[in-house]
């Protein structure tokens, strides 16, 4: 297990994480701390627990948007496919009945 220090609102701290992911932990805390410190600016120190509570809870509510808008555009996409499904299967049956029509001309 890999060993990172982070910092969180001008602290250190020493976090655990599997091998190979020591990049992606630090972005991590990168962006709550980038949050953290934007409560602290906007509301003055609260103490460590409150601030990191509320960017906590301002990167959850970030994220059940984000999961919202994600549920949206999985629901267009689907939509878009089976929209192009119909449309490749009504071109499919509009050039078979093309190719009839021309064999039938070419017979005839």
């Amino acid at each position: 297990m890999a060993q990172v220090t982070i910092e969180g609102n001008g602290r250190t701290y020493n976090v655990g994480c599997e091998d190979g992911q020591e990049a992606h932990l630090r972005e991590l805390a990168r962006m709550f701390d980038t949050q953290v410190r934007q409560v602290s600016k906007d509301l003055g120190q609260l103490g460590d627990t409150r601030l990191f509570l509320l960017g906590a809870l301002l990167m959850a509510d970030e994220l059940f948007e984000l999961r919202g808008r994600l549920g949206a555009l999985q629901g267009e996409v689907a939509r878009l496919q089976n929209d192009l499904a119909r449309t490749e299967k009504k071109t499919v049956a509009a050039l078979e009945a093309a190719a009839q029509r021309i064999e039938k001309l070419a017979q005839g």
